[in-house]
């Protein structure tokens, strides 16, 4: 029989939820099998979800990395090139203009193109082999090139090693990522090969520091001083003449005390033919970022909705097999809120082994996945995930609560008409 305490509002809310985790856990440890296969259900959801969470940030990350950490406020782009880095050319007398703008504190253009890193055992080989022999004889890494100004914006801080010392050293800087694939370290000299006209061309580079990310594009990347960039990138006519530096964009950095918005449109008023964006609008106009952030969060957004209906078809009948208990429970006097303490902890605890298992299951996988998978947990990432899976149980459950209270337990019983 279950007592009721007048007058102790308190102790009997306390005593309830004690009895309600009791027989939560009771019938969870009498029916294991049921119990563990929906928490196995919820583990694989779990799974995909943090994946989704995971392979999202890593194309976003992999996409926006250089752009954002770039040591400015705005990128500077041909005023007819819609923000596409690949249709923006400049040459150095934008650089003069954008300069004379009061408010610029500093800027540095950046070009951007792609190249193949040949393996460091083939560093020695000879430049004149030809290309078709090349590829298929040695092979490569093929990574974002990148020139930079040293000094400026955009050349990017080194973790090991130092940074440039001219505008035409042949030396790079290796992105985190380009270190690892190709097993490149300060003080080795790497083969970079482009593509010259119809003619495979080799270039000796000394790494003199490795920087931490600067992916673009979704790839790893290496940087060059500028002139190098121009010599060494790939061209459809070799006969060009490096000196000419020609370059995608340029990086600016405002004054102290001047609003990028303000810089903004200063440049865009005072230097012609060009627009400039901050670089939250410049990384989200890379081709492909919006289109892959939105579909994988449209993946995750039906993934956690299948979830809700899931845990909630089971528990909705799960409890629709117990209504003689809960009709014997109101019977000897339960209340409303036991029962619908003891249906909503029994979700919890069921989505809580499935979370923890989900999560553990992801961290082994994760392990095991080799590094060029785009795959990036961030505990804001991972966190978020995390609190939207807990959420489903309880959320999906609704209609099993609402049920067992609708219960009566006379007609439960089998006594009423």
């Amino acid at each position: 029989m279950l007592v009721r305490l007048p007058g102790c509002p308190g102790l009997e809310v306390a005593l309830s939820v004690r009895l309600a985790v009791t027989l939560s856990i009771k019938e969870m440890v009498r029916n294991a099998p049921r119990f563990a296969s929906i928490s196995a259900v919820i583990a694989l959801i779990t799974v995909l979800i943090l994946f989704l969470a995971g392979l999202g940030e890593g194309l976003a990350l992999g996409n926006r990395q250089f752009l954002e950490r770039i040591d400015g406020d705005l990128l500077v782009y041909q005023e007819t090139a819609d923000l596409q880095i690949a249709a923006s050319q400049f040459d150095g007398s934008v650089l003069a203009s954008i300069r004379r703008v009061d408010g610029v504190a500093d800027l540095g253009a950046l070009a951007f193109s792609s190249t193949v890193v040949e393996p460091l055992d083939a560093a020695g080989s000879d430049g004149a082999e030809d290309g078709a022999q090349a590829d298929g004889a040695l092979g490569g890494e093929r990574v974002a090139l990148i020139g930079v100004e040293p000094g400026r914006p955009g050349a990017p801080p080194v973790r090991e090693g130092r940074t440039f010392t001219s505008l035409d050293a042949n030396e790079a800087i290796f992105g985190a990522r380009a270190a690892l694939f190709t097993g490149a370290e300060v003080g080795d000299v790497v083969t970079v090969r482009s593509t010259q006209g119809a003619v495979d061309e080799r270039y000796d580079l000394r790494v003199v520091g490795i920087a931490n990310g600067q992916q673009y594009q979704i790839s790893a990347s290496i940087l060059t001083p500028l002139v190098t960039f121009e010599r060494v990138r790939p061209k459809a006519d070799a006969a060009v003449d490096p000196r000419r530096l020609l370059f995608d964009v340029v990086a600016v950095r405002a004054a102290d005390g001047v609003p990028p918005a303000t810089l903004k449109e200063r440049l865009e008023r005072e230097v012609r033919g060009v627009e400039a964006v901050d670089l939250v609008t410049a990384y989200t106009n890379v081709p492909g970022y919006t289109a892959q952030e939105s579909t994988v969060n449209t993946q995750t957004f039906f993934t956690l909705i299948i979830g809700v209906l899931v845990v909630g078809g089971f528990f909705q009948i799960q409890t629709l097999q117990k209504v003689p208990q809960i009709g014997m429970l109101r019977a000897i006097g339960a209340s409303g809120g036991l029962i619908a303490w003891a249906t909503v902890l029994q979700i919890v605890f069921t989505n809580l082994v499935g979370v923890a298992l989900g999560a553990l299951g992801t961290a082994g996988l994760a392990a095991s996945f080799p590094p060029q998978v785009p795959i990036e947990f961030r505990p804001t990432n991972v966190g978020t995930a995390i609190a939207g899976l807990l959420i489903i149980g309880p959320a999906g459950g609704l209609v099993a609560l609402r049920a067992a209270l609708r219960v009566e337990p006379l007609t439960a019983l089998g006594l009423g008409k």
